[in-house]
């Protein structure tokens, strides 16, 4: 999409250890208008999907999820990355390593929220080395959902998530996929 690829040109810092920082427009500030554009993609992208539910998880994926959910006309759900005294019951869990915050966060939903009969979009801001999207293709496939696809506002094609989480079937449509970085430069696939 080339108004995601026109913002992180513009806007996108690459800072060490191959990060990319768009908290400008993306993660931190959030520019809404961007993510309506980045949602009707989807919404093109995914026509006739069946889509009943947006999964993401906490806490960059929200804003980008509740977008796309307008104009898909569903709800979100939202994997926490931390079981809280507001989750009662049952729930579904997985662990899923973080590259951004280090460590392991113990992920759930409420089985009251995602259903044997659900079609997931599953949607988040980066794929890098796909742990996220593999705990989220966990959790559906703990509750017996079928996943429709995902859809990512950026892909870091040059790390092995994507490739990883195609290979399991699942089709994955990433709005800026990224062959390489470094300070000062970013090509695109």
């Amino acid at each position: 999409m080339k108004e995601l690829e026109d913002r992180i040109r513009r806007d996108g810092i690459i800072g060490e250890g191959g990060v990319l920082k768009v908290d400008s427009f993306l993660n931190h500030q959030m520019d809404v208008g961007l993510f309506r554009a980045m949602s009707r993609e989807w919404a093109r992208l995914f026509t006739g999907e069946g889509v009943s539910k947006i999964l993401t998880i906490e806490a960059s994926g929200i804003g980008i999820a509740c977008v796309a959910a307008l104009e898909f006309g569903v709800p979100v759900v939202f994997a926490k990355k931390s079981r809280t005294k507001n989750i009662a019951g049952d729930v579904y869990r997985t662990e899923v390593p973080s590259f951004t915050h280090g460590g392991v966060s113990d992920v759930v939903v409420s089985k009251r929220f995602l259903l044997p009969g659900d079609r997931l979009l599953l949607i988040d801001d980066f794929l890098a080395n796909g742990a996220a999207l593999e705990g989220l293709l966990t959790l559906a496939g703990q509750a017996g959902a079928a996943v429709a696809g995902v859809g990512v506002a950026i892909e870091k094609a040059f790390q092995p998530g994507g490739a990883r989480i195609r290979a399991m079937g699942v089709r994955v449509e990433a709005l800026a996929r990224v062959k390489s970085m470094s300070p000062g430069r970013i090509e695109f696939c």
